[in-house]
């Protein structure tokens, strides 16, 4: 069954929210997810703040997204806070998919080891928090493309191929 993928993308960054710079990685996977022919029906560019992270997965969710990607808040600073967010809300986290994209951008950076991308379900999405430098979003994207149909298939109960 062949099921367009409905997309949600999220920019995490206070800066980029406050109009200090212009985002860029919402931008970079909003042509990612063209090039692999997924609708992007939602966009959002939020601060580093829980609460509205939180809130735009769901609201995203909530609108029919079955992938919501995240761009942003996934390092080591106080103010990156997109993995409590999700776990906050998460059903079920997915380590391989974090797994995946740190062991495959380790061989492009050291600093791969600092990243806390992950994968989870919320509610009936999936969804997959990327760094925030739009050449590493778009490369992290790419490490786990081949599970992401199935993977959301399975969060929205469709039938798989499997």
């Amino acid at each position: 069954m062949f099921i367009i993928m409905k997309v949600g993308i999220i920019t995490v960054s206070d800066r980029a929210s406050a109009g200090e710079y212009e985002d860029e990685g919402g931008p970079a996977l909003r042509a990612a997810c063209a090039e692999r022919g997924w609708e992007v029906v939602a966009e959002a560019v939020i601060p580093d703040d829980l609460e509205r992270i939180q809130t735009s997965i769901r609201s995203f969710s909530a609108q029919g997204c079955g992938l919501i990607l995240t761009t942003g808040g996934t390092g080591i600073t106080e103010r990156d806070v997109t993995p409590e967010a999700i776990r906050g809300i998460m059903r079920v986290e997915i380590p391989g998919f974090g797994e995946a994209m740190r062991m495959q951008s380790l061989a492009i950076t050291p600093n791969a080891i600092l990243s806390r991308n992950l994968a989870a379900v919320v509610d009936t999405s999936l969804v997959v928090a990327l760094p925030g430098k739009p050449t590493g979003a778009v490369e992290c994207l790419s490490f786990v493309e081949g599970a992401i149909d199935h993977t959301v298939k399975l969060c929205m109960n469709k039938p798989t191929s499997c």
